[in-house]
């Protein structure tokens, strides 16, 4: 794994805990509408932005696996 994906990793963990911690927020019975609101805007931006992570891996795996399968 290059220090590029491996960073990457890092990141889409840390993108799938901070919304896990937000939706543990949104489940508590003493927010607000207002804060609710405020809550699930920012998980699913955390949520969009571990996806684009997750589409990045997925072409670089894809690439590389398309570079790998072709003969020499």
């Amino acid at each position: 794994m290059s220090e590029i994906e491996a960073k990457e990793e890092v990141a889409f963990e840390k993108k799938i805990e901070k919304a896990k911690e937000l939706l543990e927020k949104l489940s508590s019975p003493d927010i607000t509408l207002s804060d609710s609101l405020d809550v699930y805007k920012k998980g699913i931006k955390e949520l969009d932005e571990a996806q684009k992570l997750l589409d990045e891996a997925k072409l670089i795996f894809t690439t590389k696996e398309k570079d790998n399968s072709e003969p020499f």
